[in-house]
């Protein structure tokens, strides 16, 4: 589907002015984050290019700090914290990976970290937070309210509460993956990334579209797990059950306001793939490209092996051939336990 909004306006309501996040604050945010956060590497595989007809970038944020692309924002709103304010600490609600993100960016800057998460969050993911020095407090993904939960312990221990997703300071630092992969691929037509709560996309909309007018935005969501897709269809948030899917890294009930806002205006459509289409890009990208992923991490890759996103060959110059798409296709994360992997790939 078609999902942009003419400049100027956000998908929750005529006119509302779109929410100040802009090339400026993803370029900031990578200044804060140069010598903390590592410059991910992009890989390429004719294997890949020619299974899909086009030329892929792959940002491998699989191999960025506590494994996924989340420390990026994290350390960014940590970071622009007072000194005070560090001093009291921070409370954030996460199924593994901004949870470690937040764990360990309260870790570098001397601050210390409350994480609420699911009972059933990967062993591998909590194990990881709490080795960052975080403390944890679960609670029933299915019953419970974690955002309700998160307020209540920054209200009483004065807290900050750093947001998944829906925060201009974390979204800001999750747009610089995709400023670095165009600062080293040059333009690309279109650019992949998972949705789930929406803050990569968001901010990896931000820098892309800003740098290269025309790229196409295509956002990601597990079948099961569609509320982004349901809320563009229907122009404003809307909510659906907790989702079951393997990706728990998009298992999100709702988008946040501010991602919706950005991603409305932003994104061209989202695409959807299934669990068994996740499976195979992870077989895929284990066999034939040697990295590791999580779900959440292959499910933008899985569009483009599943045929769900086909773009024509780009026309050449006068007397050329025309070539094939540039696609940029960010890899989010690879945060999972052996057990897990071998679980996933052999059923």
């Amino acid at each position: 589907m078609t999902a942009r909004t003419p400049p100027g306006t956000t998908g929750t309501g005529p006119g509302a002015a779109v929410p100040a996040v802009t090339l400026d604050d993803v370029r900031d945010a990578a200044g804060r984050l140069a010598g903390i956060a590592h410059r991910t590497p992009v890989l390429r595989s004719r294997t890949l290019d020619a299974l899909v007809g086009a030329e892929v970038h792959l940002k491998c944020e699989n191999f960025q700090r506590i494994g996924a692309f989340k420390f990026r924002g994290a350390y960014n709103a940590l970071s622009q914290l007072s000194p005070e304010q560090l001093a009291r600490g921070v409370v954030a609600h996460s199924s593994g990976n901004h949870a470690q993100a937040v764990a360990l960016a309260a870790r570098e800057l001397g601050s210390h970290a409350v994480i609420v998460m699911p009972e059933d969050a990967p062993r591998s993911k909590r194990d990881a937070t709490a080795g960052y020095g975080a403390e944890i407090v679960t609670y029933d993904r299915y019953t419970g309210d974690r955002a309700a939960l998160s307020r209540r312990l920054a209200d009483e221990r004065g807290l900050a509460l750093i947001p998944p997703y829906d925060h201009p300071h974390v979204i800001a630092g999750q747009g610089t993956a995709a400023l670095e992969l165009i600062e080293e691929t040059g333009p690309l037509d279109a650019l992949l990334a998972p949705v789930g709560g929406g803050g990569l996309m968001a901010g990896s909309a931000t820098a892309a579209t800003a740098l290269v007018p025309g790229i196409r935005m295509i956002g990601v969501e597990p079948e099961a797990g569609d509320d982004t897709l349901r809320s563009l269809e229907a122009g404003h948030p809307v909510t659906i059950p907790v989702p079951r899917t393997i990706a728990d890294g998009q298992a999100v009930e709702s988008p946040g306001e501010l991602t919706f806002a950005i991603n409305r205006r932003l994104l061209d459509r989202i695409v959807l793939v299934t669990d068994d289409d996740i499976r195979a890009a992870m077989k895929l990208a284990f066999e034939r490209l040697k990295i590791v992923t999580e779900p959440s991490g292959a499910s933008a890759l899985a569009a483009l092996l599943a045929r769900r996103v086909e773009l024509p060959p780009v026309p050449g110059r006068p007397g050329r051939p025309p070539r094939p798409p540039r696609i940029g296709v960010i890899i989010s994360g690879g945060n999972i336990g052996l057990d897990r992997f071998i679980e996933l790939l052999s059923g």
